[in-house]
């Protein structure tokens, strides 16, 4: 998979003198927790006996891939967009220990969906925290972080980090869903470095998640 991506031009980028502010300071990032209604997408999947997780992180990587600001980076100083990112996701293994598992991200369902089991298998098998390819591999940033907290419900989460380099990659998280006024409600964070990401890109992204999840039955 190669990587494809654009060198941003601060000299014609709108977002110049927020993108340097926010550069300067020690803890550039924010977290925003908000909800959204799974319910069709549960439906949907179930009638085609799919994995919901497969299915969420399938809808949670076409939104981000659909809003521009969650494809851009910070790369040695310079910001950057990339054509595309992926989900690198933690996996649950035996002894309550995880696995990082990095998927990659296509259009067409079927072929994301039986992709991702087998990329999830093998990390459940695997020795390593971190695959070899990745570890071995020059480093990445065209990827989404993503992690699940089916356990319990959430109101707000704060993720770790590198700062030196600063690691400008987005992190999302879910937690358990609530059955609430006919809806299945589902925490979702995002967190996001502020030289990029305003609130007003999350709004978008969670706009454009529920959109995928109300049309989930047309669209997986």
């Amino acid at each position: 998979m190669g990587e494809r991506f654009r060198r941003i031009d601060l000299d014609h980028w709108a977002r110049r003198e927020h993108y340097e502010f926010f550069c300067g300071y020690g803890l550039p990032f924010f977290s925003i927790t908000s909800s959204v209604d799974v319910a069709p997408l549960r439906k949907t999947l179930k009638e085609r006996d799919v994995s919901f997780t497969i299915g969420l992180i399938y809808v949670l990587a076409r939104a981000v891939n659909s809003v521009p600001q969650f494809r851009q980076r910070i790369r040695e100083d310079v910001p950057i967009e990339h054509e595309s990112v992926h989900p690198g996701v933690t996996i649950l293994c035996e002894g309550d220990v995880f696995r990082f598992s990095f998927l990659n991200y296509v259009k067409d369902f079927d072929r994301f969906a039986d992709e991702a089991a087998q990329a999830m298998e093998r990390a459940r098998t695997a020795e390593s925290l971190v695959p070899k390819s990745f570890r071995e591999g020059p480093p990445r940033d065209d990827l989404i972080y993503c992690t699940a907290l089916p356990w319990f419900s959430f109101s707000g989460m704060f993720h770790p980090l590198a700062l030196d380099p600063m690691d400008s990659v987005p992190r999302l998280a879910w937690g358990r869903f609530e059955e609430r006024d006919n809806r299945l409600l589902m925490p979702l964070n995002v967190q996001a470095h502020h030289a990029l990401i305003d609130g007003i890109h999350i709004a978008k992204l969670i706009t454009c998640l529920q959109e995928l999840i109300r049309t989930a039955n047309s669209i997986l």
